[in-house]
């Protein structure tokens, strides 16, 4: 039996990623329905188009696939799994895409819980403007006919999808992006610090190493001037998973030192559930 045409994408979590998501989704011709417990967020959202449900539940009842995109683990699975999620209202066959970045070992316990509802884990990359242009980079984790289904949807707001594996590999492909990331953020950082102190001029320098072989995206896109709210949760991730495997990785430790200590000398906030 061949799966209907997935028409309507239910988004959970309408703030600085999802929002833009949702744009890219509508001018892509989808219906889009959406919940957020900001009511800002929501509103905004309500604003381009997105179709308000009153909880997660009802948003799984009145679509065709989920896209969840909640800041942290706790939060996705209360999405999911709690007494108005996602559980209780999707229909078997739905399938769900988790784009939130959590754990590699959470997100390979989700799918068995799930019963039959399809599961994806698709992690994005390259941020906020990215979102806007629907440029995003996606790691997926899952099988491949869920992830068939699901393509038109991502395709609507990413320049490449990657399929590294089954459900899992999404998210260990992100928590290695983005320990990369955060190293690059920190070196960045203490490069152009060093400038500083010899009397070079920050732009020119960062400018000139632009061109050579330090380069990077982290130096690129002034990702060292943003706030880094996900630093130290994204590096918890993948010291933990790290030392679950067995995998020593010293740099990755230094880094969550370093990450700390440059948000601390910058008054720069960690992210918070509350």
């Amino acid at each position: 039996m061949i799966a209907a045409r997935i028409q309507t994408v239910g988004i959970v979590g309408l703030g600085r990623m999802g929002r833009p998501i949702a744009r890219c989704l509508l001018r892509a011709g989808f219906s889009v329905r959406g919940v957020d417990p900001d009511p800002a967020a929501a509103e905004g959202a309500r604003h381009d188009g997105v179709v308000l449900a009153p909880d997660c539940a009802e948003l799984a009842r009145l679509s065709d696939s989920i896209l969840v995109l909640a800041g942290f683990e706790s939060q996705v699975e209360q999405i999911l799994f709690g007494p108005q999620g996602i559980v209780a209202g999707a229909g078997p066959g739905a399938p769900v895409m988790i784009a939130s970045t959590v754990s590699p070992s959470y997100m390979r316990t989700v799918p068995e819980r799930l019963a039959a509802i399809p599961v994806l884990d698709t992690p994005v990359a390259r941020g906020e403007k990215a979102a806007e242009s629907g440029s995003l980079l996606v790691y997926a984790g899952g099988d491949s006919a869920t992830l068939a289904r699901c393509q038109p949807i991502l395709e609507a707001v990413a320049e490449r999808v990657f399929h590294l594996g089954a459900v899992g590999a999404g998210q260990a492909a992100k928590a290695i992006n983005n320990m990369l990331l955060w190293s690059c953020v920190c070196a960045t950082v203490e490069g152009l610090d060093l400038g500083d102190a010899l009397g070079i001029d920050r732009e020119s320098l960062r400018e000139a190493l632009c061109h050579g072989s330090g380069a990077n995206w982290a130096m690129e896109t002034r990702a060292d001037e943003r706030p880094a709210l996900w630093a130290e949760k994204d590096m918890a991730i993948v010291l933990r998973e790290a030392e679950a495997a067995g995998v020593a990785l010293p740099m990755g430790g230094a880094v969550r030192e370093a990450i700390s200590a440059f948000k601390v000398a910058r008054n720069l906030p960690a992210p918070s559930e509350g």
